[in-house]
Parts: C-alpha cells; structure tokens; sequence
C-alpha cells in the first residue's frame, strides 16, 4: 500500500472522476482508493454486488457467466452509465467505469480457475485485462494485491499518469477498443443511428447477434424473400434498462457482418421508438420478443403499453414473426394474442417454413 500512496495521490489530483464495481475480488482496490485523502474527488460511487441476485439486479439482468469477460463488460458500462447520472453536467471525457470479477482463492480448494477480469470504459475507449492464475501460487491477500496493482495502474493510464503494468509469470490477455467518431455521436445523442448504407433500412432485423448463428441467416433469407426487399441487421447500442454496448462489444458485433451485410446501430431500445425512427419500415422479429411487446409489465401501465403500440400504426409498422421455442415450447404467431387494432400488420412463418431452436445465448454458454 505503502509503494502506492503517491500514485494514488496523482489519481486523486486529477480531473477524472470514477464509478468502481466489484465481484469476487477488488474490494482491496476500492479500498486503497478510499484510504488516501482526496477520494471524494475521485470516487463518484463504488459497488460490490457479491451475490449472484445482487449482481442480476446492478447488470438488470441474469449474464451468462458471474466471472467473464463479457459480464466485466457489462458492469464497466453500467459504471460509466452511472457516472453519468450522478453528475450529468460535469465533462463526460472525465468519466471513468471500471469493473472487476474474479474468481480467487478461499477456505476450500476450488475445482475451477482462479482468474480475474478488468474492464474499463471511458468516452473513448473500453480496455479490459484477462488473466488466468497459477493456482496455489499465491494466497488470497497476495491475489487481491496483484488485482489492486491493475486497477490503479489502469487507472493511472486513463489520467495520463505513466505507471506501467505489473509483471508477474502469467500471461494477462489486452483488449483495447477506440471509438470511432460515429460510436461517439450516437452514443452521445448527435445523430439518432449509425449506418452501413446510405438509403434508409426499410426491413429491418433487430437483436444482439451475439452471436450472428445461422438461424438469424436463414430468418433474413426468408424474410426478404417474402417482401423483396433488403434486410438490415439493426444493433441497439443503449437500452434504457440494460448496460449500454462498450466499443469493445460493438466491433465484436459488427465484424461478424460482412461488406454485403446492411447494418444499423440506433440507441432505440422499444419497437416504438424504433418505428419513430424508422417509419413505413417491416421489422423481422422472434414471437418470444412479440410476446414481451404485448406484455404489461415492461411499461408503465396498460394505458401506457396502449400508448406505445398505437405508434405502429401511426407510423405504418409491419412485422414478419418467426416462431420461437419458449420454456421448451415451440411458439408461433398464432399462440400469441395480439391486439386487434395492429393484429393485421403481423405476418407469421409457421413451424413448418421455418424453425430453429439454436439461440445465441446457448451458443454462449457453449464457449
């Protein structure tokens, strides 16, 4: 701790200004954060969601794996999303989310790895560190001091501060993402969507394609040879519920497509704000995200949900519903009740013509 005063001193004196989140490791780094005077400069907020529950609820939903790269991802940018709504009018370039999970030694032997993940997000990055522990090389306290050392020196980085990584026998794996000037924009409200193509999408296919599979392949096929016309994969880069999409996320998504792939990227998470954008647009959707359209509890109230789907008639919104399976049910169109004043711009693809049970987050949790 000693060898880190200074360094931290140096952080405290800067501009920048941080939301840290931890999990199974990192409290020592909140901790050595806090211990030296000038935190209140520095620390806008810090969260240690350590149960599993605790973790759904800071992320708004229930991630794949607790101790992955991705959901690292996720919690640096619901850190920095939070930066945002503690102080909305200070510089954003001056924000900070950093995250750790980890998975460390304890009082029994563990069966899997002992690793951790770092993930920071800023305006204009995402960085993450992934390191895969020698096990039984260190004990707990020495684990936790390796993660502190990471921690500050990433955070001396993002403040200009020249401290350089620490060097130990494992191999950590870098990832380092840039924004680019179009990310940027979106994300900070100057233009509403970001776009492979210069002609405005008129079928469009929304999801997280994470990953692309060969069911979404095969749904794009069909859907446009039923309407003639070009599809367009539409990625949604800030949902209001949910941790927005970190660079790092957004290249991952976008190198899957290829030069003859149209794609959007909007900050659009409802289909009504979606069919604002988008007007006289068909969209392809799954009937498991239909059902979540017609369903009360994701609005306000029912007058509210009324309110909302009103808007795909006054912006002349169709949809083609591919059948999905739900709690081990195949379900299609007509399992699904649909109001009546929009029952006629749904179209649906019966089992028949169309079913593949393969998801992406199967093909995750496969990894």
């Amino acid at each position: 701790m000693t060898n880190n005063i200074k360094l931290i001193q140096k952080i405290h004196e800067s501009k920048y200004k941080i939301t840290f989140v931890s999990s199974g490791g990192g409290t020592n780094a909140i901790s050595s954060l806090l211990k030296v005077p000038g935190a209140s400069n520095t620390v806008l907020e810090s969260y240690i969601p350590y149960s599993k529950k605790s973790m759904d609820l800071f992320l708004n939903r229930k991630p794949d794996h607790y101790c992955s790269l991705n959901t690292s991802l996720s919690m640096a940018a619901n850190a920095y999303k939070k930066c945002l709504q503690i102080d909305n009018e200070y510089k954003k370039k001056y924000f900070i989310g950093i995250s750790v999970t980890a998975s460390l030694a304890t009082t029994y032997t563990k069966i899997g790895d002992h690793k951790f993940y770092i993930s920071v997000q800023t305006e204009s990055f995402t960085k993450s560190v992934e390191c895969k522990l020698i096990k039984g090389s260190r004990t707990r306290e020495e684990e936790e001091q390796l993660i502190t050392e990471y921690v500050l020196c990433l955070l001396a980085e993002c403040c200009g501060i020249d401290k350089p990584l620490p060097s130990h026998d494992e191999i950590p794996v870098i990832h380092i993402v840039k924004a680019e000037k179009s990310w940027k924009k979106l994300l900070n409200n100057d233009v509403n969507y970001v776009s492979s193509d210069r002609s405005v999408p008129e079928l469009i296919f929304p999801g997280s394609f994470n990953p692309l599979h060969d069911g979404h392949l095969r749904m794009r096929e069909l859907a446009e040879k039923k309407t003639g016309m070009r599809a367009t994969f539409e990625i949604c880069a800030r949902n209001a519920d949910k941790p927005p999409l970190t660079f790092h996320e957004i290249k991952r998504t976008l190198d899957q497509f290829t030069e003859n792939d149209s794609w959007v990227m909007t900050s659009a998470g409802r289909f009504s704000e979606k069919a604002e954008m988008f007007p006289n647009s068909v969209f392809i959707i799954g009937a498991d995200t239909l059902m979540r359209v017609f369903d009360e509890k994701f609005y306000s109230n029912k007058k509210d949900m009324i309110d909302h789907i009103d808007r795909f008639n006054d912006h002349n919104i169709n949809f083609l519903v591919f059948g999905r399976k739900v709690n081990n049910k195949f379900i299609s169109l007509r399992d699904i009740i649909i109001p009546s004043n929009i029952k006629s711009r749904c179209t649906g693809f019966e089992e028949g013509s169309f079913r593949d049970d393969i998801s992406s987050t199967e093909l995750r949790l496969e990894e």
